[in-house]
């Protein structure tokens, strides 16, 4: 008995041991399970963001058959819109035959118009010959011109957009660097001492680092030609000048000179009856166009810029009498990333002006002070070898374009479609004593 209650006291006390360590274990495992079960909330959590459904933004995509019945939707609104341009046109060509002007916006339908027509012929090749249509995408990317404007997604507006922008600001970059380094402004023979002493006080107020008035900026502007301009710049000038009235730089240099003064024809022509018509006239989409055929920049800017600007245009090509040379010359320094602190067309008038050579100033400076016929004789040996480069760039090539358009005859006539104040009418009395002393 003694035997056995010894070893259920040790039983019991063996138990009681093992149950505290028991217990002490479950007290240390405690806060593991407690810590796991918190890192995988914490986990869980982590995880929780990329499981969630984000919506997806934009149009879902469009199987074959409704890409093939969009695109056919488009072309037949296009057409719809051309009948609708010919018969519009159409009455304003009998208006024209029977005697009666057109306004500026009737005018550039009627052309716009003209030139869809000459587009139809070539496009409808495609339509009628068997199975041609499958080769009108190929068509379209090498001739992009080749639909009538009608045709013309808002997609491919924007692309065209972009890439003159692009075009623009690199050729306009390209231009202000060859006029800095190689200049190609060079005066008239035709100046007064008045004004060779004038250019030479203007030359000498940029040398010091002064700016000139306005006044004197425009005057010395003013001794510029249109034509003389172009006779003086270089082949890659006038490709990049090209380039930038978005005309396509091909040909000989009297092809290009002959391009770039039809374009500027135009422009003066167009000058004209905006200036008559009223710049506040125009709508945004005008507006827009008209900025883009002079060079001015269009992408995001307001049309209350884009009025001032085409005002400040006329005032300084129809009024103050700057070429027109000299502002798409100047627009090139206002296009692109505004990083020269150009601000207006003044600005970039006075940096085109002061990319004028060292030459023409010493030349000016020798005539006022004095003759020098050895500078002479040199200066006619210089455009004795130009002469001659350009003959050798020329020879081989058959030139049947005739460059006979005389800008400066035309800007001498830019007063045409000027809204003019007239003088008031003189009083009777007066018109009388005005006879009496005649006679």
């Amino acid at each position: 008995m003694m035997v056995m209650n010894r070893t259920a006291v040790r039983y019991n006390a063996t138990k009681s041991s093992s149950d505290s360590k028991n217990v002490g274990a479950n007290k240390t495992t405690a806060p593991a399970t407690t810590t796991t079960t918190t890192t995988t909330k914490t986990k869980e959590i982590v995880k929780a963001p990329p499981k969630e459904v984000v919506p997806v933004s934009g149009e879902p995509k469009k199987s074959l058959w409704e890409k093939v019945k969009h695109e056919a939707n488009h072309y037949w609104n296009g057409t719809k819109l051309l009948g609708y341009e010919i018969k519009v046109s159409t009455r304003l060509l009998v208006k024209m035959v029977a005697g009666y002007g057109l306004t500026r916006r009737e005018t550039n339908q009627l052309q716009r118009t003209i030139v869809d027509v000459v587009r139809l012929v070539p496009f409808a090749m495609f339509i009628i010959i068997p199975f041609a249509e499958l080769l009108l995408p190929v068509a379209l990317k090498v001739f992009p011109n080749l639909l009538p404007l009608t045709y013309e997604s808002s997609q491919d507006k924007a692309k065209k957009r972009a890439s003159l922008s692009k075009t623009r600001t690199s050729v306009s970059g390209y231009i202000r660097k060859t006029m800095e380094e190689s200049g190609g402004l060079k005066l008239s023979k035709k100046i007064t001492e008045e004004e060779k002493q004038a250019f030479v006080s203007f030359f000498d107020t940029i040398s010091l680092g002064r700016t000139p008035s306005h006044e004197h900026l425009l005057r010395v502007a003013r001794l510029f030609k249109n034509d003389q301009v172009l006779d003086n710049l270089s082949r890659p000038q006038l490709v990049a000048m090209a380039r930038y009235m978005s005309l396509r730089p091909f040909g000989t240099e009297t092809i290009l000179r002959y391009q770039i003064r039809h374009r500027l024809l135009n422009i003066i022509r167009d000058d004209k009856s905006i200036d008559y018509e009223g710049v506040d006239s125009l709508t945004i989409p005008e507006l827009q166009l008209a900025c883009q055929q002079r060079g001015i920049k269009t992408s995001d800017v307001s049309p209350g810029r884009l009025r001032d600007d085409l005002s400040t245009w006329l005032d300084l090509r129809l009024r103050q009498k700057i070429p027109s040379t000299l502002l798409i010359l100047s627009s090139t320094y206002t296009y692109g990333d505004n990083d020269h602190g150009i601000q207006s067309y003044y600005d970039a008038l006075l940096a085109v002006l002061s990319s004028i050579p060292d030459e023409v100033y010493n030349v000016l400076k020798l005539e006022l002070e004095g003759a020098d016929s050895k500078f002479k004789l040199q200066t006619l040996k210089e455009q004795e070898e130009l002469i001659q480069e350009e003959n050798e760039r020329e020879k081989g090539t058959v030139n049947q374009v005739r460059d006979n358009l005389k800008l400066d005859e035309l800007e001498e006539s830019a007063t045409g479609g000027m809204k003019i104040e007239l003088d008031p009418p003189a009083e009777p009395e007066v018109v009388k004593k005005n006879e009496e002393t005649k006679v």
